[in-house]
């Protein structure tokens, strides 16, 4: 009987050690840190001490909406949190502890909502974003005043891994709501996508601007943060376009005259409304998530001079991206673009990324696509 407890005991522990070693530690985890953790059917563990804590609750972004989760708390005042399956990809996340939003201290944080937040990846099974043995571009920070807002605004320059040996085009490129100019670079991996692409000979060497989503002057920032003050934002991002940020980039960098422009979510309204007010200078325009602010049932496009395109000379490229998981609202936003333009027989490439949300995988997908298709 002894023998049999024994062989029990040590059975039960060897298992719990196989157990343990499905979890993975996420990427987004500070170094040194074990926690949060994922397991091959995309489980989460999370870790977090907060002794004087009563309730402690996981929320988080889009991705993870529907998933549910178990805490349990232990002497040492540590709360452990155990999810459902998550969806592949990257979700901002965040504790709620005794009602007041608290980051995990055991992550990496990432600009998003409008403050730092905590952010987990996961694993798609997919490595075009991931960092390679090739050669690879930088990405500097720039800066211009702005006579628009009054102010200085800050931007970040991707420079290809071939830049001084000759002249580039250029795609400005926008974020998204509640975020900012690190998001591209951070959450988006931008230079290990375009890097390998490049490595790849599939898409052509670019410089990429990746300029700040929100110009509005001191007046204009004491008005009520709505979708009017958005669209107003928006505008002033196309003065700045095209009397301020495009001459100093051309001026400054080595550049050939070809543009293009691309954003998502709340970048994808203002992409597109510079790209359709100025078709003569863009060849391509991207639309990530696309998203439609200030339209009516008889006219979806009030704020947006989609028309422009059906009669421009230079008739822009276009790219349509949108995750198949994400919202109604999202959903709605994409099918009144594309409709509008099969209606008018304006050509345009679609793309749906399968089984993403509102969040950054679908955004990489999109630029990987997008990257290929433009310069050529």
């Amino acid at each position: 009987m002894q023998k049999i407890t024994i062989l029990s005991a040590a059975f039960i522990f060897c298992s719990s050690m196989i157990f343990s070693q499905n979890f993975e530690t996420s990427v987004t985890a500070k170094e040194g840190k074990g926690f949060p953790k994922v397991d091959a059917e995309r489980k989460a563990e999370f870790k977090v001490c907060f002794p004087d804590a009563k309730s402690v609750i996981l929320e988080g972004g889009d991705g993870m909406q529907n998933i549910k989760s178990t805490t349990t708390k232990d002497k040492e005042g540590f709360w452990k949190v155990s999810t459902s399956p998550l969806e592949i990809g990257f979700h901002y996340y965040w504790f709620n502890v005794d009602g007041k939003r608290t980051n995990d201290p055991n992550t990496e944080l990432y600009f998003g909502y409008g403050q730092p937040t905590s952010g987990i990846e996961i694993d798609s099974g997919e490595d075009f974003f991931f960092k390679k043995k090739v050669n690879h571009g930088r990405i500097i920070n720039d800066s211009l005043f702005s006579a628009v807002t009054k102010g200085r605004r800050n931007f970040k320059i991707y420079l290809p891994p071939g830049y001084g040996t000759g002249k580039f085009p250029v795609l400005y490129l926008y974020h998204g709501t509640g975020e900012d100019i690190t998001g591209w670079e951070k959450q988006g991996h931008l230079a290990a996508i375009l890097d390998n692409l490049f490595a790849e000979k599939k898409a052509t060497e670019m410089i990429v601007v990746m300029d700040y989503g929100v110009a509005l002057d001191p007046e204009e920032q004491k008005q009520p943060d709505d979708y009017p003050r958005t669209v107003r934002s928006s505008q002033n991002i196309d003065r700045i376009m095209v009397r301020e940020l495009i001459p100093f980039i051309e001026k400054k960098y080595k550049t050939n005259g070809k543009r293009a422009v691309a954003g998502l979510s709340r970048g994808s309204y203002q992409a597109m409304l510079i790209g359709t007010q100025h078709p003569e200078l863009f060849s391509a325009v991207g639309a990530f998530s696309p998203v439609i602010y200030e339209g009516t049932a008889t006219q979806p496009f009030k704020e947006l001079p989609v028309s422009n395109l059906l009669k421009a000379e230079r008739k822009p490229f276009v790219f349509i991206g949108i995750g198949t998981k994400e919202s109604r609202r999202f959903q709605d936003f994409n099918k009144t673009l594309t409709t509008y333009l099969n209606e008018n027989h304006y050509p345009y490439v679609p793309y749906e990324s399968p089984g993403t949300y509102h969040e950054w995988l679908t955004w990489r997908r999109c630029l990987y696509q997008f990257a290929q298709k433009i310069f050529r």
